[in-house]
Order: structure tokens, then sequence, then C-alpha cells
């Protein structure tokens, strides 16, 4: 018997390739053969497409475009279990870790493929060449890259370029095509929020675009525009108001509404949605009315589907306190330990001064818990870092407090395709990647943070029944307002409260579209 060559042995021993072949390949073609007659037309025509592309082995670049409800991730389970059921590999990644939920055996790109967090023009993801990324990459035969339009071009350059590199002894002469050679689907809606550039002009942000890279050339554009959910699930008298509902999300996102002026315009806000006072959108969301039905709330899990959405953080933190404060129960306060990477060098006493522990305890960053953290028992909470994804743990994944010990915190996740599992949260530490801060520290906590609120960009990937939209300050980029009516299905979900110039409420509020991102699609 022939010993295995150097190449076969390392594929053998590699966890991650095991990891992607570990299912029964009867049970998925099963499952294929299900799914693929639930395809629609539109569906079918993409999806063989696809796989054409993967027969041929001639690589192939495709975009498949479709706001919510239009079966993206349907189609992404669809092609997945297609190409496992033959024993092969897909690898299902998106750009949060929220949305990598919903896709099967789902990571987050960066995660997977090693994208570097502060990316330029030249970057290169951390892979070598024969390392076990490298291998799965080679074996690999689609890769499917979910919510890719908020994601930074320099992101995919990044892919592009190391998987040529990586790829070009494996794939010969086609190594040269798009990342190597691989077929990659894109998917996502240009409707939705674009990559975040801090204090970034219009320009900035549209050029940061993956439409706006050198690969969407190359990239093929499948569109779907069925609504699924009105012919799935809705009774035939709710498909009238959901059709209405999903032209009016449809005409914001794409601007139509109001006249415009630079990308934003005034738009009417209907009568049935709108609110006038904080009190009143509260109440109409949570009931805080009524607190000994609260007690009751802390057990069922009641604010798994509702939240109030706000553009900024400030905002978010203003509600998030005042709810807290009205929340029945017993506050428990944590304070987290702040402290200097040992990478900085401290020279002088003005820097020790600057580094001290009191300045770096009063810095709150996005995406950094703060150094006081109250809680209570019932309290919703949102996962801030991406830590376990088999158990649903991810930075966005929402929880409810269930038990507050010294040094461990219980929650059950009330988000995501795991809801229900209670999980044990330990304080970890913590470096913020913000460029701003122009020193590395580290601050030791529980990644937490309070979660009757959120902020709008946080809230994409989540699906909810109920949203109170607070527009204390208008939306201030694009696609905010799309994105923050889209997080439910039907009309009867959201109120929305506005305030003009002078603070006071309004019938109408801003919608920020930037109508240039829409013409290579």
């Amino acid at each position: 018997m022939p010993y295995p060559d150097h190449h076969s042995l390392r594929q053998i021993t590699n966890r991650l390739i095991n990891d992607e072949l570990s299912q029964d390949t009867n049970e998925l073609q099963t499952e294929f053969c299900r799914m693929k007659e639930c395809l629609t037309e539109e569906q079918s025509k993409v999806f063989n497409e696809i796989m054409h592309a993967i027969d041929s082995q001639n690589g192939g670049l495709f975009f498949v475009y479709g706001y919510g409800g239009t079966g993206k991730t349907f189609l992404w389970k669809t092609l997945a279990s297609a190409i496992r059921s033959k024993g092969q590999i897909v690898l299902n990644v998106a750009s949060s870790g929220i949305a990598s939920l919903l896709l099967s055996k789902g990571s987050t790109a960066h995660s997977r493929f090693k994208i570097p967090i502060n990316l330029t023009e030249d970057s290169m993801c951390h892979i070598k060449p024969n390392d076990d990324v490298a291998d799965l990459l080679k074996e690999a035969k689609l890769i499917i890259w979910d919510e890719a339009p908020m994601v930074h071009k320099h992101a995919f350059e990044a892919l592009d370029r190391t998987m040529k590199d990586v790829l070009s002894s494996s794939m010969g002469h086609q190594s040269e095509l798009p990342f190597g050679g691989k077929v990659i689907v894109f998917g996502g809606d240009f409707r939705q929020i674009l990559p975040v550039i801090p204090n970034g002009t219009r320009q900035q942000i549209v050029n940061a675009s993956l439409s706006s890279s050198y690969i969407w050339s190359e990239c093929k554009v499948l569109k779907l525009t069925k609504n699924m959910r009105l012919t799935v699930g809705a009774q035939t008298s709710n498909v009238e108001s959901i059709e209405k509902f999903a032209r009016w999300l449809l005409d914001i996102g794409e601007g139509n509404l109001g006249s415009e002026n630079d990308g934003e315009a005034l738009i009417e806000i209907p009568d049935d949605l709108a609110i006038t006072d904080l009190d009143d959108l509260i109440q109409s969301l949570i009931d805080f009315v009524y607190p000994s039905i609260l007690e009751n709330y802390k057990k069922s899990g009641f604010f798994s589907e509702r939240a109030i959405l706000a553009p900024k953080n400030e905002v978010v933190h203003e509600i998030n306190d005042r709810l807290l404060s009205l929340f029945p129960g017993e506050e428990k306060e944590y304070l987290s330990s702040d402290s200097i990477c040992q990478t900085e060098q401290v020279l002088d006493s003005f820097q020790q001064d600057l580094y001290s522990a009191d300045n770096l305890n009063a810095l709150k960053i996005a995406g950094l818990p703060n150094h006081k953290l109250v809680l209570k028992v019932g309290v919703p909470v949102m996962f801030l870092r991406n830590i376990d994804q088999q158990s649903g743990l991810c930075n966005g994944t929402r929880l409810q407090i269930t038990f507050l010990g010294k040094r461990v915190i219980e929650a059950e996740v009330i988000s995501g395709g795991n809801i229900g599992t209670r999980v044990y949260i330990p304080r970890i530490s913590m470096i913020p990647s913000d460029k701003k801060i122009p020193f590395q520290f580290q601050r030791r906590q529980f990644p937490l943070s309070v979660c009757f609120a959120m902020t709008i960009n946080k809230s994409q990937g989540h699906s909810l029944s109920r949203v109170g939209l607070y527009l204390k300050d208008p939306v201030f980029s694009h696609g905010q307002l799309y994105v923050a009516l889209s997080r439910v299905k039907t009309r009867e979900g959201v109120k929305i409260l506005a305030y003009d110039a002078d603070g006071k409420p309004s019938k109408q509020t801003s919608n920020v579209v930037y109508k240039e991102i829409f013409g290579n699609l």
C-alpha cells in the first residue's frame, strides 16, 4: 500500500477540511431534493447558472442582488446542500456575525479568511500558501459571501490577491483569474448601509463600496425580485398590505420619495406610523406602564423581537439608561479593569497622567463595553465580540440576563438560530481597534451592553416583530432609514418618533440615499 504524499497527509490531518466534510451526504441529498423543488423560477435560474460555473471549473464571480424577503438565504442553503451532498466543500461566510448565524456552518468573512482589521489598498490576508486555511481554499468548490455591500472593497481585494497567490500551484494558469479561479457568490442589497467610513464624505463612502472595486467589472449581477413573504406563510387577507409595505420600503431604499437634495430628502411619515411622545413610543413597544407584567417578561423572552432603534450611540445609551431604571429588580454593578498594553512605552510624567486608570476608565468606545456596566436579571443585552459561533455568541447576538454572579453572568440567547440556549459569560480582555485612539489599552470586562435600544447600524441582520424608531436626530448615512424600517415584515410592527431642527415632534424626517451606488447594477 503506497504511503500518502505530503500534501495528501496534510489534507487528512486538516481540521478545517474535516469539519467541513463531517456531514451525512445521504441526509444532505434528501434535503437538497426537497429544497430544489421549492425554488421559484427566478431562484432556479440563478441556482443553475452558479452550478454551471462550478461544474465547468472555469471560475466565476457573481453578485446575487435582492432585498430582504426575496429568498437569498434559502438559495444559499440550496447551493450548499447541492455541493455538500456530493462530499464537496462550500464555504459560507457573511460580513457580520449576526448574518453568519443564518448560514449552515457559517462564519464571518474576516475570521474565515484572516482579513486584517485595519485595511489598506495593498493588504493581504494572513494566510500562508501551505497552511490549513490555504488547503481549505484549494479544496472549496464554492465560496458564498452574504451581506457583502457593508464591507470595504479593500477586504475583497485583499482576499483576491491572497487567493491568486495561494492557488497559483494548484490552479495553474487559472490562478490569474479573479480569486484564483474559484467560483465566488456575493450577496446583499445596496439599499442597505454601505461600508462605515468614520467622518467619511459621500464620495469616500461610495468609493469604498464593492461596486467601486476593480473586482466589480468581473462580477455578473443576478437579481432576485420576487417577495417570498407574500407566498410563504402570509394569509391572503394580508398579502395586499404586505405588498404595499414592501413597495413603500423599496421606494425609501431607492430614494424615490420626497424631493432629493444632495442625497437627502424629506419624506412624510404616514399618520398610522407616527408617534409624538417618547413615553408613548416606549409604551407602544414595551408596555413599561405595567411593571407587574414585566416580571413575567423576565422569563418569557419578551424582548427577543422588539427594540428601539436610533441613528447615534449617545441616544441609544440615553434610552437604555432610562429603561433600565424603569425595569423592576435589583441593580448589579460591574467595573472593568483597564490598563495600557505592554507594547506601549510610557516615556514621561505627562504620558503617565494620560494613561492613568481614571482616564482609561472614562473612555467610551463603540464596540467596547463601558467601564461601569449596570445590569438586572431579565434585562436584554447585546454581545460585543465574536466568541463562539456554534453557541451563537457573536458580535450583535441579543441575550436576556438570567443570573448575575460575581465572576460569571448567565444569559439566554434570544436572537439568531440558537434561541433558548443558556450560556455562561466570563470577563474577557478586549483591545479596541479604533484608530482615533493614539495608544493601545485593554479593558477586562463582560462583553455586554444593555440592549432595549440599539443603533440602526447594529440592527442590520436582525429580524424583529416590533420596532420603535426614535429619530431625535435624523439618519445621516445611506440606507439607515431603509434598514431600520425593514427590520420588520409588516407595517403594524413600526412606530416612528421624529423631531425637527427645533426639537419638536415632526411628521417629516430625512432619508439619505446615494443613488450613484445603483449605477452599475
